[in-house]
This record gives structure tokens, C-alpha cells and sequence, in this order.
């Protein structure tokens, strides 16, 4: 018995969750192809422009960043010339690379210049082709940055550090257990990523002793594979056993560079719930539900 097709997350929850993690206002978003030095060609992000940082998602209904770029120090937006057809190129250079971006028409090329070049310059630029509505939401953009900017710079030292602190931890008191944890053996975890690839490819669950913790992925390069990696519990930090072994502060911190290493290739394996929006289900609960859909005795 196959498990239920997962209902698609209400962008109001989408808009919530990613304002949480981000904590910065959204001024701009659409699709964009993206091009950084570390990569060999143009990637599709859903991307978000949101104070001067742009946050990239591997689709628009991804609630997760698997990138993002801090463009406050833009140096120039410069054109390129393009061969495709109803297609704009430019590029972000800045102190430390170079981003080639691409639109997918010649009009969102427009507005993303538009509100890059409003949030990095604090000006409204003057030789952009928009509609006066368009132009109309630089002005208000505009406005609502140097806002944050101002009370950004009022905030005392200490709310600053605050600010600082990863998401992670405030996640970590509302649920102590990232969403991708079950409490699975390693042979019910294989067989869960299995039986759902749709639902993601990465688990974390208990380790072999009561103390540890294991994370199970499952990759499609030539061939699915499935590979078990440890996360050891020391002190109150966890090190996921690699050749150079890495340590970090929460489970939460460990999902997250899984995700960000492999550039969003390992999503977090998430069971739909029926639970209505806003209620959680506990690790039991989720349990007893993938048992009853892999049929695990």
C-alpha cells in the first residue's frame, strides 16, 4: 500500500515559515537562474529577495533555503548581452565573486534590477523600464529598508546577538526533535525511503545504542543508494562521523548541513499529517502511521 499523497502547504504556512527562519522582510520573489562560482551551470531557484539578502529554494513550495547570497555590498549590477529570446542576463558583482542571474522573460529581468539596485543603493534607480505600479513598489520597498535599517542600527549590543543566534535554537524549544526523526530501525528507515521517495530522502532516527543518533539518506546518482551516517552525542553538541568529522550545536544543525552541503539534493523525509493546520503530531504518532503504510509488524 502506497502512503497518501501529502496535501500542497498553504502559502500563507509557506510565507509564515520562511519569514521565521529568515527573519527579514520579503520585498521580492520569482524563479531565477543562478549561477555562482562553485557551480559548473545555471541552477532554477524560487528566489527571495528579502532585506539585501536573496534566499534560494529548490521550488516555490519549499519552506527551507538551500543557498542564500548577501548582496548589501554590490559593487555593480552589470548587463550581459543575450542570444535567448524574451530571456534577461546580469550579474551581481560583488567583493568576493561574481553571480551570473537569468530571468525567465525580459520583464521580471526589469523588477529584479529594480528592487536589487533599490535595496543595495537606497535609491530608486532611474533607468529601469517598469510600469508606474511597479515603480510605485520600489518607493514603498525603499522606504520600509531604510526603516529596517534605522531600527537595525538603534538595537543594543545585546539585541543584536540575539538577532545572531541560529533559528535552531528557538525551533529547538517549541519541538525538540527535527521533523525528519523517527524513532525507526535502520532496515524501517530503508524501507521507508524506499516505498516514498516523493516524501523526501533523508531520516534521522536512533542510533544503534540509546544514546547516539544515525542519519539515513537515500541518493539517486547512477543507482539508488542508501547510506547510514553516525551523529555521536558529546557534551551537548553532536559530530556527524565524516573523514573530517564535523560538530554542531543541535539535531537541527545537522539536518541543516546535509541539506546546505549537498545544495538541497537531501530534503528532509516529512510524512503528511491530517492534523489541521497548526497542530503537531508527536514522533509516536507519525510512527504508527508509516507503520500502518509499510506495513512493518
Amino acid at each position: 500500500m502506497m502512503a497518501k499523497k501529502p496535501p500542497k502547504p498553504a502559502p500563507r504556512r509557506i510565507f509564515q515559515e520562511r519569514s521565521k527562519i529568515t527573519a527579514l522582510p520579503l520585498y521580492f520573489e520569482g524563479f531565477l537562474l543562478v549561477k555562482r562560482s562553485e557551480y559548473q551551470e545555471y541552477k532554477h531557484y524560487w528566489t527571495e529577495l528579502r532585506g539585501t539578502t536573496l534566499f534560494f529554494y529548490t521550488d516555490k513550495k519549499s519552506t527551507i533555503y538551500v543557498d542564500k547570497l548577501d548582496i548589501i555590498d554590490l559593487t555593480c549590477l552589470a548587463d550581459q548581452n543575450s542570444t535567448e529570446k524574451n530571456c534577461a542576463k546580469f550579474t551581481l558583482v560583488l567583493p568576493k565573486e561574481e553571480v551570473h542571474l537569468k530571468t525567465e522573460n525580459t520583464e521580471s529581468g526589469e523588477e529584479w534590477r529594480g528592487f536589487i539596485l533599490t535595496v543595495t543603493e537606497l535609491s530608486v534607480p532611474l533607468h529601469v523600464s517598469l510600469l508606474p505600479g511597479q515603480v510605485i513598489r520600489l518607493h514603498e520597498v525603499l522606504e520600509r529598508e531604510k526603516k529596517r535599517r534605522t531600527e537595525t542600527e538603534q538595537l543594543p549590543c545585546s539585541s543584536l546577538e540575539k538577532e545572531k543566534e541560529p533559528i535552531e535554537d528557538y525551533v529547538d524549544v517549541l519541538n525538540p526533535m527535527p521533523a525528519c526523526f523517527y524513532a525507526v530501525s535502520r532496515k524501517e528507515a530503508t524501507e521507508m525511503l524506499e516505498k516514498n521517495p516523493s516524501l523526501g530522502n533523508m531520516i534521522l532516527r536512533p542510533g544503534s545504542d540509546s544514546r547516539n543518533y544515525s542519519i539515513t539518506i537515500r541518493q539517486e546518482i547512477d543507482l539508488p543508494r542508501i547510506k547510514h551516517y553516525k551523529v555521536m552525542s558529546v557534551g551537548q553538541n553532536y559530530t556527524i562521523e565524516l573523514e573530517k568529522p564535523v560538530t554542531l550545536p543541535n539535531l537541527f544543525s545537522v539536518i541543516d548541513y546535509f541539506v546546505k552541503e549537498t545544495r538541497g539534493n537531501l530534503r528532509p523525509f516529512i510524512y503528511s499529517t491530517d492534523e489541521t493546520p497548526g497542530q503537531e503530531s508527536t514522533t509516536e504518532d507519525r510512527r504508527e502511521r508509516l507503520k500502518k503504510n509499510l506495513h512493518i509488524a
